[in-house]
């Protein structure tokens, strides 16, 4: 199967964002020439709150208020010094086409970021700003995530062919705006939430005997595996399936795919991947599967606090109402469980009866 991209047709040039760096200093330098504190709007986003009646607004994209930055607040100085020096940065990438990660970025002025969620959130309010991605800044994360399976692409003329090698693990690409001419004869997309799962299925030769891709982003997803997965959503329109562990944090993973982040609430659109599936895991299989007592671990205090603020989440209510049951489930049953607890009874029970049985019978949501 091969098909079109639509989610990045719409990016904003070099050239652009340069032009609007170039008025936004401008217009800061001619308030402070004229003896005005400047004073920047920031645009503030959300993709979720706690109201779950019908007047709740999250799903749209649109601002949800803004944020104003000025010099007359002794808070805000350090806020705009660390914005506009890696603005400096920024602009030079732009000009010279170089790439920087915000590691690199934040060992520019160490001393004066003093913490990496300085420089993240500068970068959060300059993709706000210029009305952006973080990719479109070169601005780019170290990639974390894992792909195999029945597929074959290029990215900046390298050819990545999966499908000679469908259970051998390829990197994510970082620079998915270059990736092209994919292709792929798989009949679905499986994501995982670990690498160890990932692994299990390598080894078990999943992708052999099931015809699929899978890809892992080896915990919470970066924005690179997050893109790439869009893009292969976009591209190659097939059932795009979930699998985490039955707990706190794994749930939060399924909805960062599914949702986005609230930090990167500004870019949802392009990070946020509404047609996944989840497989599983869910409360009920710990029964289901003969979970024996000793895979199943009691919630701490910290995961039954991180569950009921998830089922506040509005979008839960408004969109995914059976997911917010079965994490509502597992909150009353006070127990959670690992995918690897699966594989109790057969090491490859993942691999040739869980997943499978789960997919041919329909038994998502």
């Amino acid at each position: 199967m091969e098909g079109k991209r639509s989610r990045w047709s719409s990016q904003p040039r070099p050239c652009d964002l340069l032009r609007k760096i170039r008025e936004f200093t401008r217009a800061i330098v001619e308030d402070l020439s004229n003896g005005r504190s400047p004073e920047i709007l920031i645009d503030r986003f959300r993709n979720y709150c706690s109201n779950s009646s019908a007047d709740c607004y999250c799903s749209s994209d649109l601002p949800k208020g803004k944020e104003t930055l000025t010099l007359r607040r002794e808070s805000h100085v350090h806020r705009l010094d660390v914005l506009l020096r890696v603005l400096v940065v920024v602009q030079q990438l732009l000009q010279e086409n170089r790439h920087a990660s915000k590691r690199d970025i934040y060992y520019m002025h160490p001393s004066i970021f003093s913490d990496q969620s300085v420089v993240d959130r500068a970068i959060n309010d300059i993709c706000i700003l210029l009305q952006c991605s973080r990719h479109n800044l070169n601005v780019v994360s170290v990639g974390k995530g894992l792909v195999m399976g029945w597929l074959r692409f290029t990215e900046a003329r390298n050819m990545f062919d999966c499908i000679n090698r469908p259970n051998t693990a390829y990197p994510v690409p970082v620079h998915v705006e270059e990736v092209k001419d994919i292709v792929s004869v798989a009949k679905y997309i499986l994501v995982v939430e670990k690498e160890s799962v990932f692994q299990r299925l390598a080894d078990d030769q999943f992708c052999n005997s099931n015809h699929c891709i899978v890809i892992t982003g080896r915990g919470y997803p970066d924005i690179s595996t997050r893109r790439f997965l869009g893009l292969l959503v976009d591209t190659l329109h097939l059932p795009i399936y979930c699998l985490v562990d039955c707990d706190p944090y794994g749930f939060d993973i399924l909805s960062t795919y599914r949702f986005g982040s609230l930090q990167m609430a500004y870019d949802a659109k392009f990070l946020r991947v509404p047609e996944i599936i989840w497989l599983g895991a869910f409360p009920l299989d710990s029964e289901k599967y003969r979970l024996p007592q000793q895979c199943l671990l009691p919630l701490t205090a910290e995961d039954k606090r991180k569950t009921e603020a998830m089922l506040q989440r509005c979008y839960l209510e408004r969109e995914v109402p059976q997911w917010r049951l079965e994490l509502q489930l597992m909150l009353e049953s006070g127990v959670k469980f690992e995918l690897e607890a699966l594989s109790v009874h057969e090491l490859s029970s993942l691999s040739t009866e869980y997943i499978p049985s789960k997919i041919q019978g329909g038994l998502h949501i």
